[in-house]
């Protein structure tokens, strides 16, 4: 073999593992992505089905029920537009309560109910996370519109 051909052949190889390198990371990326919905673009059938996503918005006052017997706990996640039923095996932050800002990790069950399995709540008085506080702003802007 010629000393151009082991070149060309070095060439190609490099070419070829950069690019199988490159797919694997990109698949990596893409199957570590998590998006985030609001209950309204839940109901109007923006999540996905087959892949997990994040729910954010309020606790809806008076929503929270613990199972008695294990770590399960009901509660709903509302943006005042819409609200959604979600399901969470685990022990709960410390401030999470009603009223309040929740971010759940989860999926979309086919009766459209949200099986979290990471529950998220806000850190201080003033703080709510960005997505959730952008939801609510969004479906006020949604209600007032209706409303006129």
């Amino acid at each position: 073999m010629k000393s151009r051909h082991k070149k060309l052949l070095v060439i190609v190889l490099a070419l070829a593992g950069i690019g199988i390198a490159a797919a694997l990371i990109l698949n990596a990326f893409q199957s570590n992505l998590v998006f985030f919905f609001s209950p309204t673009e839940v109901a109007a059938g923006k999540a996905p089905t087959d892949r997990a996503f994040r729910i954010g918005g309020l606790v809806e006052v008076g929503s929270v029920k613990r199972d008695a017997e294990g770590l399960k706990v009901r509660f709903v996640v509302t943006d005042t537009a819409k609200s959604m039923n979600v399901v969470y095996t685990g022990i709960l932050p410390d401030l999470f309560k009603e009223g309040k800002g929740v971010v759940a990790e989860g999926k979309l069950g086919a009766d459209g109910l949200f099986t979290a399995t990471q529950v998220l709540a806000k850190h201080d008085e003033n703080y709510m996370p960005p997505e959730a506080a952008q939801a609510l702003e969004q479906a006020a802007k949604a209600q007032k519109t209706l409303a006129q």
